[in-house]
């Protein structure tokens, strides 16, 4: 499946949900997916996100960081901290946040390599004139309980402070809402749309458009509620 099928209307929109089966048939054709098991399995070993402002131990997650280089190639660089200044993310922004690294596992997974490589491509169409890509990789886990809000945007609506932005569901499980919307710069709703199946995903051209995500909810207050999500962001490289 080729990628000038949402090139058009990401450059139009500047937003595209793009439905799971659909998804994983872009990523087939860009590489393999033969781990992907053992990779969604791994958000079952996130650590708790102790930087959230607005008190919560609802967030368990993972970072990692990556260079895609001029001639293609996409490598890890050395851990380092996620960082956002209080424009991009009022509630937890201005400091250095240091989360546990990706797994080298996972940092080495087919499924990783696929959708890194994807994106490359993918966001690559969208600025040929691109020498290389800064990439930041974050494994989440919003986990809903009866007694705690649980917001996968608790920071509200908002950009990240990058180019590209893919956000891909792993799986929901026990959950109900989490829709995300997406806001043009002057406030207004461009549109809405709920990652509910695995592969269901977003693409977002964060110098344009603005998104956020309602809270979740567990279906079953008795049981584990949680929505898992793999975020990517892709900032043009400064020469």
């Amino acid at each position: 499946m080729s990628i000038t099928t949402l090139v058009e209307p990401l450059v139009e929109q500047g937003y595209v949900f793009v439905i799971g089966r659909d998804m994983r048939d872009h990523l087939l054709a860009r590489g393999s997916l033969a781990d992907w098991t053992a990779f969604a399995a791994s958000w079952n070993d996130l650590h708790l996100d102790r930087y959230m402002a607005d008190g919560g131990r609802y967030r368990r997650r993972r970072h990692a960081l990556y260079l895609a280089s001029a001639d293609g190639t996409i490598r890890r660089k050395p851990h380092g901290p996620h960082w956002q200044s209080h424009d991009y993310n009022p509630l937890n922004g201005g400091i250095e946040r240091w989360f546990e690294p990706v797994t080298e596992a996972i940092g080495d997974s087919h499924s990783l390599s696929t959708i890194l490589e994807w994106c490359r491509d993918m966001f690559a169409a969208l600025a040929p004139s691109t020498v290389a890509w800064d990439i930041e990789l974050h494994q989440f886990r919003i986990e809903a309980r009866a007694n705690e809000a649980a917001t996968p945007t608790p920071e509200g609506l908002h950009r990240d402070g990058v180019d590209f932005v893919l956000v891909l569901l792993i799986q929901r499980v026990n959950i109900a809402s989490g829709t995300t919307t997406i806001h043009a710069l002057d406030g207004a709703e461009l549109g809405s749309f709920t990652l509910t199946n695995p592969f269901d995903a977003a693409l977002v051209d964060d110098q344009r458009v603005f998104h956020g995500v309602t809270p979740v909810e567990s279906v079953d207050a008795s049981a584990p509620a949680y929505r898992d999500v793999l975020v990517v962001t892709f900032r043009k490289r400064e020469r």
